[in-house]
Order: C-alpha cells, then structure tokens, then sequence
C-alpha cells in the first residue's frame, strides 16, 4: 500500500490506498460493506460506484482532478450523481445497461469500449431483467475490477477464502477467467492486492 493521497486521513472510512489509486468503505459497519473506488489514470481521477463520505472530496483532490465517474452494476448507482455533479462531471454508464439508467438520479454518458481517456477496457460481464454488470481490466497494472459477483465478506466464500462468488451467482463466469490480476477491486469488502491471480483462480477450483 502507498500513502500518497492522504485518502486515509480523510475521514472517508476504511480505506486501502495502492499505486493505482484508493478504495474506501464509507460505512464498514454496515454488513454489505459497500467498497468504492479512486482510480488514477493519465485522464485523472474515475470514481467508481461512489458510496459518498464526508471528506472523500479533499481525498480525491491529493489524487487529482476528477474525469468522471462510473456505475458498473445496476445496484451500484449509489451516490454516483452526487459525487458527479459537485465535480461537475458525468455520469458514466456501459450504453448497454438500461436497467442501471433507469435507477440513476442522472442522465448518463454511454461509456465506450474505455473509461475515456485511460487503459481501463470495459466489458460486460452479466446482463438480465435483473442484474446487469461490467467489469474493468487494466493489462498495464494487471488490476481488475469486479463490482459484485466477486467479493471477499464471509457470504461471499468459504472460511479461509481471499475471494468468493456473490451468493446469488451458482457458476463464476468464464470471462474472469482470461485474465491474471495483480489487483482485483471488488464493490463489498477490501479489494486485494497481495496473490489476486492465485486467489482468483480458487474461485474457479472452488466452483
């Protein structure tokens, strides 16, 4: 972990600084404990599946400039058009994900095959009348994001699992499998950066 934002002193919650930026758990009493994400990019700072907190701005600001923020899954519109508008930037949206714009509190830009500006492809990974989902994959820092079919709370896994599958999902999708990450940033617990490929791969030999 890195300590260049002073994201954890910010009074934000839990937070988990990286090279690539912050996570924070704004209410890590709550049971879901609902993670959210600062990434740093060369576009400057997306905000993913904001849970708002007092102080998250000035930790953003030690990041830098905010580009925009994301919803990648149709539970996670969260406080995003708040974080949005005082930055006033948009509201980011796969263009394919009807259900998740009908939940926002904001009209939303589709976000292409990239969050714009930066290395984070953006590609569907669930798509239903009741659960739409996208991931993010970075192949230059190997980081993965994977708001809500993976997670490491206890109802996620078994005891002693690092990452388990959201207790709604019966079979991991295969699309996870194609990658080996060095992060994965998950939307309910702490993300983990320390054996993310080998702890991802234990979903699969678990599944």
């Amino acid at each position: 972990m890195t300590d260049e934002t002073g994201a954890d002193d910010a009074g934000i919650g839990a937070v988990t600084e990286w090279s690539g930026g912050f996570s924070w758990i704004a209410h890590p009493e709550e049971d879901a404990e609902r993670a959210s994400h600062a990434l740093a990019t060369d576009a400057g700072v997306w905000v993913i599946d904001p849970v708002d907190a007092d102080g998250l701005d000035d930790a953003l600001g030690e990041l830098g400039d905010v580009a925009g923020v994301a919803v990648l899954q149709d539970r996670h519109t969260r406080d995003a058009a708040a974080v949005a508008d005082r930055h006033d930037v948009a509201v980011s949206v796969p263009g394919w994900m009807e259900l998740t714009r009908e939940k926002l509190d904001a009209d939303a830009e589709a976000t292409g095959e990239t969050l714009a500006g930066t290395d984070y492809a953006v590609r569907e990974l669930t798509r239903s009348d009741e659960w739409e989902e996208a991931v993010l994959w970075n192949g230059s820092t190997a980081t993965l994001v994977v708001p809500e079919t993976l997670g490491t709370l206890p109802a996620f896994g078994a005891e002693g699992d690092t990452l388990g599958l959201h207790p709604a999902v019966e079979e991991a999708p295969e699309l996870l499998a194609a990658w080996e990450p060095e992060h994965v940033l998950v939307g309910h617990g702490v993300s983990v950066h320390e054996g993310a490929s080998t702890a991802l791969a234990a979903v699969f030999d678990s599944n």
